[in-house]
């Protein structure tokens, strides 16, 4: 992923207003993120834990969405696995719904999907990042595979949130 600014990222929102996407909590530290290893940026709101936000760009253009997050560390006994990437973790996947974009999402309709706790499966994918034992399962696919498996789950919730 090509790194982003600060406005790439707000004008790419959505699903919330012009006015939310202004408010928002953008990650400072955009500089030093690791974006050769990013399939999109996905980060937590410090002030509100709850929201969460990504960023990827599908047909050449930055999409954004906003995320309403479960409670992290809601069961730590119980694994899942994160629907983008397919890492399981013990307590560390949450339900992320993001409002519809456009009428659809001001009717109150939405979208989830178990996506990891801290949004980082690009690193998970290629192993920058440990889940723990058991974590990733062994797979035959190259990593490229894996990647593009990653990117095509998420643009296929991208677009439930778009589309109709």
């Amino acid at each position: 992923m090509e790194p982003l600014t600060e406005q790439e990222i707000r004008t790419a929102f959505v699903n919330c207003t012009k006015g939310e996407a202004k408010r928002l909590s953008v990650p400072r530290d955009l500089a030093e993120r690791p974006w050769e290893d990013l399939d999109y940026l996905g980060w937590r709101d410090p002030q509100a834990p709850d929201r969460a936000y990504l960023v990827t760009v599908l047909d050449g253009r930055p999409k954004a969405v906003q995320l309403r997050a479960g409670a992290r560390g809601f069961s730590q006994t119980r694994k899942s696995m994160c629907s983008m990437c397919l890492t399981t973790h013990t307590g560390g996947v949450s339900l992320m719904v993001a409002p519809k974009a456009g009428k659809a999402g001001q009717q109150g309709n939405s979208v989830g999907a178990y996506i990891c706790d801290d949004l980082a499966c690009s690193l998970y994918v290629r192993g920058k990042r440990d889940a723990g034992a058991g974590a990733r399962l062994h797979e035959t696919l190259t990593l490229e595979e894996k990647v593009q498996r990653t990117v095509t789950n998420l643009a296929a919730f991208v677009a439930k949130v778009v589309g109709p």
